[in-house]
């Protein structure tokens, strides 16, 4: 099946995800890891197209020199590396490899997932949920930015929110996804009326909006990644 295009990438809500309860270990991750490095290399033209109008013109290209980077790490970390030390190590790694503000945002966001992980094996629904929300905050200390100012913090913030609200509610790991997706998409397609407060596009004022974010493109095809095939 051919990969979607970022903007086809914000319906995604995966197939194969257990309705009832989410259970996600080191493998699974591992798989998710493996398919943010698809995803980005697929769309790397796309990402940097975006950045060349707003950024620098390396988006696409960081990230995927990141998550090349992650692959290789990944090989060589034992299998039984916990869900939350592998989170550390990536999160590390991002910050080391990839230039720009994305690698210090990501790496942050991952490394502070992984603390909030601690040592455990199985990641269930609730712990996940407080992953999430650990990232988009330590997203927003390292970025000193907050939803609103046009940066990855618009996708990722109100898609964490919308999962742990929705496993607060008792809902199904599917039903949780499907509303992470929903507002993370919607708050990325937001960022097309916002004017950048934040990073290189701040320098163009008015002349920021019409034009989505790149990160926060970038931000819901890896959440696409993360949960999907």
């Amino acid at each position: 099946m051919p990969s979607p295009s970022p903007a086809a990438a914000q319906a995604i809500v995966p197939a194969d995800i257990d309705p009832v309860a989410i259970s996600v270990d080191a493998v699974a991750l591992r798989a998710g890891l493996a398919r943010c490095g698809q995803i980005v290399a697929r769309h790397q033209r796309e990402l940097t197209r975006l950045d060349t109008i707003l950024g620098d013109g390396d988006h696409g290209d960081n990230l995927v020199i990141g998550f090349r980077a992650v692959d290789e790490l990944l090989a060589d970390l034992p299998p039984e590396t916990t869900p939350g030390e592998i989170l550390r190590a990536v999160g590390h790694r991002l910050v080391a490899a990839v230039g720009g503000a994305s690698g210090p945002l990501y790496g942050t966001a991952c490394i502070e997932a992984g603390f909030r992980a601690s040592d455990t094996v199985i990641l269930d629904g609730p712990t996940i949920a407080a992953m999430l929300d650990a990232a988009a905050s330590g997203l927003a200390r390292r970025g000193r930015c907050q939803p609103g100012d046009k940066t990855i913090l618009d996708t990722l913030a109100p898609a964490a929110a919308a999962f742990g609200d929705a496993i607060a509610a008792g809902a199904g790991a599917r039903a949780a996804y499907a509303a992470a997706v929903r507002e993370g998409r919607r708050g990325m397609r937001a960022t097309r009326d916002l004017v950048a407060r934040r990073g290189l596009a701040m320098r163009l004022g008015e002349r920021s909006v019409g034009h989505r974010d790149p990160g926060a493109v970038s931000c819901l095809l890896l959440l696409c990644a993360l949960g999907g095939r």
